[in-house]
C-alpha cells in the first residue's frame, strides 16, 4: 500500500505538476490540509478508504484532462496510469491491507497474553517461594490482621442473635456474596457483634472523624492507574488504630485485590526483592515500628520508597505509635542519621490521627452500646478510652499493680522487668531465664526470703493470666518461621509497653536486671541501646560489660561506645584502639571519632586526613565537619575551600555554615544570598537565620514581612527560633514581641523562653512573671526555673515550696536534687541523703553523679559503687568506669593525652 501510494504521488507532483493542490485534495476527501500529502508520501496510511477514493478520484480526473490515462505510469510497473488509479485495485488492496492488519494485530494480542501469562506464572513462582504470600484481601480475618480481641460483655443484648464476623468459620470469607454483605455493613456503621468459635470477638464499629478522612483518601487510590499510595494511621497503644484500618480496608478496597502481611522485615525484603508486589494489592504493615526500627530496617524502608515510584494502583497502610513515628521522622543530628530512608518513606505517607478516647464521640458509642454486649460493658466503665477498655488494658494495669495473692508480687516483678526491657532496650521476645534472673532485684528481701523453690512457675502463671478473657499481661511469641509459639520466650501486653513507659520513667532497673541482661540477651542492637541506658542511668561497670557483649555479638556501635567512655577519662590510646577496631569493622563513624580526637588535639592536619577518609567512605556530613575545624582554628580559607568541595558534592547544609562565616567577616550581602539558597535547598533554619541578619542589618520591612508569614502559617516554632537568636544576639525587646506572638497563638514555650532570656540579661521582674505564665500553663521546666529564681533572690521559703511542688507533681529527678541541696544547707542531712537516694533511683546521671560526689565527702565511697552498679558483683571497680569530674578538661591536656600515645599517621 505505502508502495502504491507513493507511485501515486510521484506523479503527481511530476507527469501532473503538482496538481491538484493538496488543500484542493484535502476539500475533497474532507481531511486536514496535511493529509493528503502525508498519504502520497508513503508516511501515513488511511483509516477508511472513502477520503482516499475521494483523491485519487481527482487525480485521475486531472490525469484524464491531460490525456495520460492510457500512457505508462512510471519505470516501476507495466500499469497504465488509469490502471495505477483504477478503484477496484485500489479496494482490493486496502481490504488486504486491513486484513493483514487484523492478523498481525491477533497474532500480537496472542504474544501479550502469553507475556502476561508467562509474567503471571513468574509471579506466582516468586510468590510461592517467599514465606509469607498474599491472598485475596476479603480472606483475612480482624484477628489474623492484627486487631485486639475485645471483652466478650457479661450478657448477651436482648432480643439479638450473634452474628458471625470476619475470619468466623460458619461463613468463609472467601464467598463473594458474605465478603460484599459485609462490606456493606461496615460501610453503614453496622459491624456485626462477633464471637468467633476460637472466642476471638469482634464489637460494633463505632467511626469517628478520622474514618472519613482515611476512606476518602483510600478511594481514589484503589481505581486502575491510581499511583502507589502510603497511609499512616497514627495513635497511642490499645486507640484503635489497626481495627480503624481493619474497617477502612473492608469499606474502600475492592474485594479483587490481594493483601500481603510480611511477618517480619526479613519477610518484606524478600517480597520486595523478588518483585512480588504487583498493582491491585495492599501491603498490611500493622506496629511498622517492628519493621523501620529492625536491623534491616533501612534497607526496607528504601525498597519500599523505590516500589512507591512504581506502577499501580498499590496501597501501603501502615499503624505506628506517636513515639515511634517522632523517633523516626526526627531529623538528622550531628551524631548521625539512623533513620534517613524512614524519613523519606514517612515523607510521603498521608498521616491519620486517632484520638486516644471517645470523648467526642460517646453519643454515639452509647446508641451503638444499645445493641452490643462487649460496647456496653465499656460504656458502663465510665472511661472516654473505650478502645482501651475494650482491650481490657486498664484491667491488665490493676491486675500488675495489686500483685494480690501469695504469688502476685513475683508476677508483678516478672512484669516489672519486661517493662524496663521494653522502655529501655526496645527488646522483642524476652527469654524467660531473662526474666527470671532480672525479676530478684524487684523483690523485697522478705519476699526473697519467702520465695519457694518454684517460685519462678507459680509468678509466671500469674504474670499469664488471662485478663476478661481477652488477653495477658505476658503472651507467648509466635514462632517465627514455624507453627505455635517460641518455646522459652515472652511478650508483653501492648499496652503494659505503653504504660510501663510512663509509669515506670522515673525508675531505674536494679543491678539484677542489668546481669540478667547481658547473660540472657543476645541481640546486638538490644544490647547497644541497654548499654547507652546503663552509661545514662550512671551504672558505668554495667555499661561496659553491655557494650562489650554487644561488641562481641557484632555490634560496632558498642566499640565506639567503648571508645568514647575511654575518652572521657583521657585514656586517649584505648580510645583510639577502639575507634580502629570499629573502622575495621566496616563503621564509618569510627573515623569521625578519630578525627575529633585529633581535632581536640590541634592536630588540624591529621584531623582533616580523617575527614576526607570519611567522606570517602560515604559519610555525608564528614566534610561539614572539617570545614567547621578550620573555621574554628581561625583559618577561614581553608574552611571555605573545604565547605566549596562539600556543596560540590550535594551537601547543601553547609551553605548556612558559609552564610554564618560571611556574616562574621562582615560581608552581610553574600550571608544572605547564601542564607537565601540553604532556605531553597529546604533548610528552614536557614531563613530564621535570614531573618535574624535582616535585624542586625537594619532591613527591618524584610525581617517583618517574613515573621508574619510565619505567624498567618502558624509556625509558632519558627518565631521562637528567631526569638533566640534575636535574644542571643542582644536585641531581647525585638526577641520579647516575637516570644509574646507565639505564647498568645497558643504556644506556651514562648512564656518560658522568654522568662529564661530575661532572667539571663538581668530583667528579674519580667523573667518572673513570664515564669509564673508558663507555670499556669503547666510547663515543670518553668515551675523548677522560678524556684532557681526566688532561691536566688534570697526567697529560700518559697524556692522549697516551688521544689517541693515539681517533685509531687512529676517526681522529677533535679527538684529533688534541689531540694535535698536546700535541706542539706539547712542541716537537716537525713531528709537530704533520702532525697538524694530518691533522686538517684530516677537514674538521671547528673543526680546520681551527685549522689556519688556526696557519697565520697561523707566516707561512703564503698557503698556508694555499690548501689550505683559500679562494681555490681561487689568487687573492686576498674578505675576507668569512674564517671569523669564535670568540670571542662583544659584543652592542653586532652593535646597532651593525644600526643603521647599518637596514631600511626599521626608524627
Amino acid at each position: 500500500m505505502f508502495a502504491r501510494l507513493r507511485r501515486v504521488g510521484a506523479l503527481k507532483r511530476g507527469r501532473l505538476d503538482g496538481d491538484p493542490s493538496d488543500r484542493r485534495l484535502a476539500r475533497a476527501a474532507g481531511v486536514s490540509h496535511g493529509t493528503p500529502g502525508a498519504w502520497l508520501d508513503g508516511r501515513q496510511l488511511p483509516q477508511r478508504i472513502d477520503p482516499l477514493l475521494a483523491v485519487l478520484d481527482e487525480i485521475r480526473t486531472e490525469a484524464a484532462r491531460r490525456g495520460l490515462l492510457a500512457t505508462r505510469a512510471d519505470a516501476l510497473g507495466a500499469d497504465t496510469v488509469g490502471e495505477l488509479l483504477d478503484e477496484r485495485r485500489w479496494r482490493a488492496a486496502f481490504e488486504a491491507e486491513r486484513g493483514h492488519r487484523n492478523e498481525r494485530s491477533r497474532l500480537e494480542a496472542e504474544r501479550q497474553r502469553a507475556r502476561a501469562a508467562l509474567e503471571r506464572d513468574g509471579l506466582r513462582a516468586r510468590q510461592a517461594a517467599l514465606a509469607d504470600r498474599p491472598r485475596p484481601v476479603r480472606q483475612w480475618p480482624a484477628g489474623r490482621l492484627g486487631v485486639h480481641p475485645a471483652i466478650p460483655g457479661r450478657t448477651p443484648v436482648p432480643g439479638r442473635a450473634p452474628i458471625p464476623g470476619p475470619g468466623h468459620s460458619s461463613a468463609p470469607a472467601a464467598d463473594p456474596t458474605h465478603a460484599h454483605a459485609h462490606a456493606h455493613a461496615h460501610a453503614h456503621g453496622n459491624s456485626p457483634t462477633a464471637a468467633e468459635d476460637s472466642g476471638f470477638v469482634l464489637p460494633r464499629y463505632v467511626p469517628r472523624p478520622h474514618d472519613v478522612r482515611l476512606r476518602r483518601l483510600l478511594a481514589p487510590a484503589v481505581t486502575d492507574g491510581a499511583p502507589p499510595i502510603l497511609v499512616v494511621v497514627q495513635g497511642p497503644s490499645c486507640a484503635g488504630k489497626t481495627r480503624t484500618a481493619y474497617e477502612a480496608l473492608q469499606v474502600a478496597v475492592p474485594a479483587g485485590f490481594d493483601l500481603l502481611f510480611p511477618a517480619d522485615t526479613d519477610s518484606l525484603l524478600a517480597t520486595l526483592a523478588a518483585d512480588a508486589l504487583p498493582p491491585r494489592t495492599v501491603l498490611w504493615l500493622n506496629e511498622a515500628q517492628h519493621h523501620l526500627t529492625d536491623p534491616q530496617g533501612e534497607a526496607a524502608a528504601a525498597a519500599l520508597l523505590r516500589r512507591l515510584d512504581g506502577e499501580g494502583p498499590l496501597v501501603v497502610i501502615a499503624t505506628l505509635w506517636p513515639e515511634h513515628a517522632e523517633a523516626l521522622t526526627r531529623p538528622a543530628s550531628h551524631s548521625g542519621d539512623a533513620h534517613r530512608h524512614a524519613r523519606a518513606l514517612l515523607s510521603q505517607a498521608h498521616w491519620v490521627d486517632l484520638s486516644r478516647t471517645f470523648a467526642s464521640d460517646l453519643d454515639a458509642a452509647r446508641a451503638a452500646a444499645a445493641e452490643d454486649a462487649s460496647l456496653a460493658e465499656a460504656v458502663a466503665a465510665g472511661a472516654a478510652e473505650l478502645t482501651q477498655v475494650l482491650a481490657a488494658g486498664p484491667d491488665l494495669v490493676r491486675h500488675y499493680e495489686r500483685a494480690a495473692g501469695p504469688h502476685g508480687p513475683y508476677g508483678s516483678a516478672l512484669i516489672s522487668a519486661a517493662m524496663d526491657a521494653h522502655r529501655l532496650g526496645g527488646v522483642g521476645a524476652l527469654p524467660l531465664a531473662f526474666l527470671e534472673a532480672a525479676a530478684v532485684g524487684y523483690l523485697t528481701d522478705a519476699e526473697r526470703a519467702a520465695a519457694r523453690p518454684d517460685w519462678f512457675g507459680h509468678a509466671l502463671a500469674r504474670a499469664r493470666t488471662l485478663i476478661k478473657h481477652t488477653t495477658s499481661p505476658l503472651q507467648d511469641v509466635p514462632h517465627p518461621t514455624g507453627m505455635g509459639r517460641l518455646p522459652g520466650t515472652a511478650r508483653l501486653a501492648d499496652y503494659l509497653q505503653h504504660h510501663g513507659r510512663h509509669a515506670r520513667r522515673f525508675h531505674c532497673p536494679p543491678d539484677s536486671f542489668w546481669r540478667a541482661a547481658r547473660e540472657h540477651l543476645t541481640h546486638p542492637e538490644e544490647l547497644l541501646r541497654l548499654g547507652d541506658a546503663a552509661r545514662w542511668r550512671a551504672r558505668y561497670a554495667h555499661a561496659v560489660r553491655l557494650y562489650s557483649a554487644a561488641a562481641d555479638a557484632g555490634e560496632s556501635y558498642a566499640l565506639i561506645r567503648l571508645g568514647q567512655m575511654r575518652e572521657d577519662n583521657l585514656d586517649m590510646e584505648e580510645a583510639q584502639r577502639l575507634y580502629r577496631l570499629a573502622v575495621d569493622a566496616g563503621n564509618t563513624d569510627g573515623l569521625l571519632c578519630l578525627a575529633a580526637l585529633w581535632e581536640d588535639a590541634w592536630c588540624w592536619e591529621e584531623a582533616e586526613e580523617l575527614y576526607l577518609r570519611a567522606s570517602a567512605a560515604g559519610v555525608e556530613d564528614a566534610l561539614a565537619y572539617a570545614g567547621l575545624m578550620w573555621d574554628g582554628a581561625g583559618e577561614p580559607a581553608k574552611a571555605w575551600a573545604t565547605y566549596e568541595r562539600a556543596l560540590r558534592s550535594g551537601h547543601t547544609d553547609v551553605l548556612i555554615f558559609m552564610a554564618q562565616s560571611r556574616r562574621r567577616e562582615g560581608a552581610p550581602e553574600q550571608a544572605a544570598e547564601l542564607y537565601r539558597r540553604a532556605a531553597d535547598a529546604g533548610h528552614t533554619d536557614a531563613l530564621h537565620q535570614l531573618v535574624c541578619l535582616w535585624e542586625e542589618t537594619g532591613q527591618q520591612e524584610e525581617a517583618d514581612r517574613q515573621l508574619r508569614r510565619f505567624a498567618e502559617d502558624g509556625d509558632t516554632s519558627a518565631l521562637l527560633n528567631v526569638a533566640h537568636m534575636l535574644g542571643e544576639s542582644g536585641q531581647p525587646e525585638r526577641a520579647e514581641r516575637l516570644y509574646l506572638r507565639a505564647a498568645s497563638a497558643g504556644d506556651d514555650r514562648g512564656w518560658y523562653l522568654r522568662a529564661f532570656m530575661w532572667e539571663k540579661a538581668g530583667g528579674r521582674a519580667k523573667a518572673e512573671s513570664s515564669f509564673r505564665a508558663a507555670v499556669e500553663s503547666g510547663d515543670l521546666a518553668a515551675l523548677l526555673q522560678l524556684a532557681r529564681s526566688r532561691e536566688a533572690g534570697g526567697d529560700i521559703t518559697g524556692a522549697e515550696a516551688l521544689y517541693r511542688q515539681a517533685v509531687d507533681a512529676e517526681a522529677d529527678s533535679e527538684a529533688m536534687l534541689c531540694l535535698a541541696r536546700l535541706q542539706e544547707a539547712a542541716g537537716d542531712r537525713e531528709r537530704a541523703e533520702r532525697l538524694y537516694l530518691m533522686a538517684a533511683d530516677t537514674g538521671d546521671v547528673r543526680v546520681a553523679s551527685a549522689v556519688l560526689a556526696l557519697a565520697r565527702l561523707r566516707g561512703a565511697e564503698e557503698e556508694a559503687y555499690l548501689r550505683f552498679g559500679l562494681a555490681a558483683d561487689g568487687s573492686a571497680s576498674d578505675p576507668w568506669e569512674w564517671p569523669l569530674t564535670p568540670e571542662p578538661v583544659p584543652a592542653a591536656s586532652v593535646r597532651a593525652a593525644v600526643t603521647d600515645h599518637p596514631a600511626p599517621r599521626c608524627d
